[in-house]
């Protein structure tokens, strides 16, 4: 049996192109993106149009069974988990009603795109709904198939990585699509 498992500290912003918000939010975790990018192995295909929803500490694997592995996953999804509470103690609340539109707005363009690909809009992802009035298409028009409707394919545009398209510095080395 495989087990395929994705980690992250999801950003708002894409950490490709948005150098300002990865050093804010990422450059301290490098470290601990890139200990368990050692520990477990990349999961095969990502997307293109799918990586700016990810930071370069994201953990995609793939691997056969064994408690090894999974021990390994459950120290990272703790260790990720830390990481979080402590951005979260070290936050302060932003003021500027500029930035609070954008946040929101990259906010609800994310739990858009979650709620399309995963189909679980009502569970995980209902502020797709409330955040915003924008819909998919609005956000991914790449998607939109003659009759108005959307493609339900799993990736209709750019390449996909079969290697981690990040350095251990956290700079995307892969192509932009």
């Amino acid at each position: 049996m495989e087990v395929v498992q994705c980690r992250d500290l999801n950003p708002m912003y894409d950490t490709r192109t948005q150098q300002d918000y990865k050093e804010k939010y990422y450059l301290k975790l490098l470290p601990l993106g890139q200990k368990y990018a050692e520990l477990l192995p990349w999961g095969d295909k990502i997307t293109s149009e799918s990586l700016s929803f990810f930071s370069p500490i994201v953990i995609w694997t793939k691997f056969a069974t064994s408690q090894t592995k999974h021990d390994v996953l459950f120290s990272a999804f703790r260790d990720y988990f830390k990481a979080w509470l402590e951005l979260v103690d070290q936050a302060l609340p932003e003021t500027n009603s500029l930035q609070i539109l954008h946040n929101k707005e990259a906010q609800h363009r994310y739990l858009t795109w979650r709620a399309e690909k995963d189909l679980v809009r009502n569970f995980l992802f209902e502020g797709a709904d409330s955040l915003g009035t924008k819909t998919f298409l609005d956000y991914f028009p790449e998607y939109r198939r003659e009759d108005g409707s959307v493609n339900q394919k799993r990736s209709v545009i750019g390449k996909s990585y079969e290697t981690r398209p990040w350095n251990s510095n956290g700079e995307f080395i892969g192509e932009m699509s």
